[in-house]
């Protein structure tokens, strides 16, 4: 496999293949003429060729048929018809990257009768080059390719490989929907400002760089987050108050409640269970 300048199809050429995309290019993995795209709407297709220049299809069997690398980037919901599609469509040698949430090796080997896949799991502040992504690979990817899949993945953020598979489900409760929970908390936060008297755009300053500032804060003194809370802890102040109601409230356990049904929910789209219509992820087309 030419890997010093591979061709990458993505199938499915939504928000997140789009950020693969836009990283792919910003940091010279790959030109514009090594990438193609395959997706139903023709119109959403010109629109990332034009911004991008890459080479558009409708019909993802001709899509995947001559690439070196095949990202697959869909909604759980379709997989199932998308790799009936691409059933012999693809090079014997290529690498197959899927950052379907839930979607097992296992399951893209089947339906694909190919062995080369990657799994991977991103999140949305790839979209920018500064997420993190969780990734494996069968035992069958060769370590040129492994490297071609690092390079991929690193032009999101941060890039994590790890043995077990079973990691992916987790990583997509924890990190894949982290985001979610940041911005629900940013938002409450936002809100109880103004409600305490605060411009919107005060209180969001004050909270986005407060934010900000404390994960910079704890990076850089690489200590327990408990004892991190406890030097801003006052006996008797306003933020042991406050930390006394958000326990009293269950914060800590409807967090990893939260993270949990996640988790649950990340292992029914693997097993193929119906889709809830209000889900819609935000790392899949």
């Amino acid at each position: 496999m030419p890997i010093h300048k591979p061709s990458i199809t993505f199938i499915g050429p939504g928000v997140m293949a789009e950020a693969i995309i836009s990283g792919l290019i910003r940091q010279s993995v790959a030109t514009p003429e090594q990438i193609s795209i395959s997706g139903p709407d023709e119109e959403h297709n010109q629109v990332l060729q034009t911004r991008y220049h890459v080479t558009p299809y409708t019909d993802n069997f001709a899509a995947a048929q001559a690439a070196d690398v095949v990202i697959l980037s869909v909604k759980p919901q379709r997989l199932e018809r998308v790799l009936k599609g691409l059933k012999g469509g693809i090079n014997p040698d290529a690498l197959v990257l899927s950052i379907i949430a839930g979607a097992s090796i296992h399951t893209i080997q089947l339906g694909l009768n190919h062995h080369i896949i990657v799994r991977a799991m991103p999140n949305t502040p790839a979209q920018i080059g500064e997420g993190v992504t969780v990734w494996t690979a069968s035992a069958t990817v060769n370590p040129e390719q492994i490297d071609l899949a690092r390079q991929i993945l690193a032009a999101l953020g941060v890039e994590i490989l790890v043995e077990e598979e079973s990691y992916l489900d987790m990583a997509t409760a924890v990190s894949g929907s982290g985001p979610a929970y940041v911005f629900l908390f940013l938002e409450a936060m936002v809100d109880a400002g103004v409600h305490l008297g605060l411009p919107r755009r005060i209180a969001e300053e004050m909270v986005v760089q407060t934010l900000r500032g404390s994960v910079d804060y704890f990076e850089i003194n690489k200590a327990h987050p408990a004892h991190l809370r406890n030097q801003v802890t006052s006996p008797g102040g306003t933020s042991a108050a406050a930390l006394y109601y958000l326990e009293k409230a269950g914060f800590r356990t409807a967090i990893s409640r939260a993270i949990w049904a996640a988790y649950e929910r990340s292992q029914e789209l693997g097993k193929g269970m119906v889709s809830h219509p209000l889900d819609n992820p935000d790392h899949t087309d």
